[in-house]
């Protein structure tokens, strides 16, 4: 049985959903149902970033650790799986580069492989089928799952998609901030220029051999040309495992309503995003503005020049790592500032959150809307800002009428029933 301690952030809720809110609960017994619906269906969160750093013997996600994802948070929040990311920045589309790539993703999957092999195999369990999930949450333990994000270590060796399935990668996008040697990115709106007009030769005979293997296709970053054409190979339903309602929020990341589209038809399943500036650009942008100010302060006292996310994509991939680590420092002291200050505007929180599940769900259909925080990663809004406060999404959710079928299917339902449907096809390529 699930156990998890009661974190309740409160937000203002406007009840815009489809479905009866429950309003004619009282509070007490809407949290009353919500944390039994809570304790019962396995919550997935498909997009949780990582750090080697936080992967070794003397500090681990055992410690309560500044991230955002811990063990301890995961159990606070009810949170039952955690996909781990094995996040790649784009660099020079060179031998040295992939090989520099190539290192990097397998310092991270090593990393995830010791944290459920010798950190802390008695409290988290690696999964990479359905009923693992099943078997290791009924057992009591926290389920890690492995995406990939960046195609870009596969290099030109396509065999490197079996070894990173072999490794538990279940998922995987052909590109991220910037153009790799597979897929444009979305990053190409900004200023029209594509590498491939969608996906490369190479790119497409990668989405053939995902297909083989039983890897999900991720289209979240990849241009709209590049999903499109991911979407018309695949012989098996995408994902997008992190990203939102374009209409709600006109940001190059989230899928516009024709996306959309192609994603419903496809079979596959929207991973709603908890990026703020992908949830809501006008709350996002106002306090922005006041956080950037502060930011500026706090890094140039730590001798660090800001930049600008759009300017670190041509830096190497050693010093983004540094600005990164820099940046996570400067945020930590920079929230606390935040938290003394008064009459700031107001922040991006659970009920926006919620907006883009209830749009995606009335365009698309309950069967293909999923829940992803970006943790560790940008991601996080107030109400659900860390793996401890997981409970305030599926409270919100019975707020707003969500029944506890559709509440299971939105968890992990859905994006599980994809996961089987890619391993079906697999199975059938196979022994053809």
């Amino acid at each position: 049985m699930k156990k998890f301690v009661l974190i309740i952030v409160s937000v203002a809720t406007v009840f815009t959903s489809c479905k009866n809110p429950e309003k004619e609960m009282t509070e007490a017994q809407l949290v009353a149902k919500a944390m039994e619906i809570h304790e019962r269906v396995i919550t997935l969160d498909t997009h949780c970033d990582i750090n080697v750093a936080n992967f070794t013997d003397s500090i681990n996600y055992t410690q309560d650790l500044d991230s955002q994802v811990t063990l301890s948070k995961m159990k606070k929040g009810g949170l039952d799986v955690a996909w781990f990311i094995v996040y790649t920045g784009q660099d020079s589309l060179t031998e040295g580069g992939f090989a520099k790539a190539y290192e990097n993703a397998m310092a991270k999957f090593n990393a995830i492989h010791k944290l459920v092999e010798e950190i802390a195999p008695d409290q988290i369990e690696l999964a990479t089928t359905t009923a693992d999930v099943k078997r290791i949450v009924a057992s009591g333990k926290k389920v890690a799952m492995i995406g990939i994000e960046n195609g870009y270590p596969v290099g030109n060796d396509i065999t490197n998609v079996q070894k990173f399935y072999e490794l538990g990668g279940r998922y995987m996008s052909l590109a991220h901030n910037g153009h790799s040697q597979l897929s444009d990115s979305n990053t190409g709106e900004a200023d029209g220029i594509w590498l491939h007009n969608g996906l490369s030769e190479l790119g497409k005979q990668v989405i053939v051999e995902m297909n083989k293997v039983g890897m999900m296709i991720d289209v979240s970053h990849p241009s709209k040309e590049a999903i499109k054409q991911m979407i018309e190979l695949s012989k098996a339903p995408v994902i997008a495992s992190h990203s939102s309602a374009r209409a709600l929020c006109d940001h190059s990341r989230n899928l516009d309503d024709e996306q959309l589209a192609w994603m419903k038809k496809n079979g596959g399943v929207v991973q709603t995003v908890a990026f703020k500036s992908y949830v809501n650009k006008e709350k996002s942008d106002a306090r922005a503005a006041i956080e950037t100010e502060i930011g500026k302060q706090i890094m140039d006292s730590m001798g660090v020049v800001w930049m600008e996310w759009k300017d670190l994509g041509p830096l190497p991939s050693e010093e983004k790592e540094a600005y990164y680590n820099s940046y996570s420092v400067m945020s930590k002291i920079r929230d606390q500032k935040l938290k003394e200050m008064t009459d700031l505007p107001p922040a991006v929180n659970v009920s926006d959150f919620v907006d883009h599940i209830d749009y995606l769900v009335e365009k698309i259909g309950i069967d293909h809307v999923g829940i992803s925080s970006d943790f560790d990663g940008g991601g996080g809004l107030e109400g659900w800002n860390d793996a401890s406060e997981t409970f305030n999404v599926t409270l919100e959710l019975v707020r707003r009428g969500y029944t506890e079928s559709q509440i299971a299917q939105l968890w992990s339902g859905n994006l599980l029933r994809v996961l089987d449907e890619v391993s079906a096809v697999a199975e059938k390529w196979q022994t053809n």
